[in-house]
């Protein structure tokens, strides 16, 4: 049995990252990584993802042109993949000890979320994984101009808030977020040490 997380002394305000942090999407978010790439010759490798957590997606198809010396059309495969993604979140299992904070917080604590995603998706998710009702703050890809690590994503969650960023507790599973998070001078919470990941543990018929 793992720890619970902790509220550090001081919060006052709780902000959550979602892939990774309050759904466990990212089996499927490799999936349908994987399965988009495999037309264009590209092996997507479970290691080559986590060294993309965090970046957006049109910047991800961006990075993998570079990688691969492709001209992928960022938007066109970028939709490819969420219309891949979006089969599968019904699938979507939420992550109990992130659940169990939000939860026991929820009316004692201002909470946001902030997450690299685009607010269509973002909304999809939170709702297949029951957490939609404890948000009323939620800023994604398409509220921002500088993704993470940059920390606006957190700045804007606080501002929402109402809640300095130094009294602010950010959950976050990406190392982009955390330095984000980190930037924006608030206190980070790495949740990946409470829960087991298992991406590569996924099937295609899972």
């Amino acid at each position: 049995m793992h720890n619970k997380i902790q509220i550090l002394p001081g919060v006052k305000g709780l902000i959550f990252d979602l892939d990774g942090t309050i759904a466990d999407t990212m089996p499927a978010h490799f999936i349908a990584w994987r399965d988009t790439l495999k037309k264009h010759g590209i092996d997507f490798t479970i290691d080559l993802f986590m060294g993309l957590a965090g970046i957006p997606l049109y910047g991800t198809v961006e990075k993998l042109n570079d990688l691969f010396g492709k001209k992928m059309e960022p938007i066109e495969l970028g939709e490819e993949k969420e219309d891949l993604f979006r089969l599968t979140i019904c699938k979507t299992k939420v992550i109990e000890p992130v659940a169990e904070v939000i939860k026991q917080y929820h009316g004692k604590l201002p909470m946001s979320v902030g997450t690299g995603g685009q607010r269509t998706i973002a909304e999809q998710t939170l709702k297949a994984v029951g957490m939609d009702k404890y948000f009323d703050i939620l800023i994604t890809s398409d509220d921002i101009a500088h993704p993470k690590p940059h920390p606006e994503t957190f700045l804007k969650c606080a501002e929402q808030m109402g809640i300095a960023p130094k009294d602010c507790q950010v959950f976050e599973d990406g190392i982009l977020g955390m330095n984000a998070a980190r930037e924006a001078g608030m206190k980070v919470t790495d949740v990946t040490k409470y829960y087991e990941v298992t991406i590569g543990q996924e099937t295609d018929n899972s």
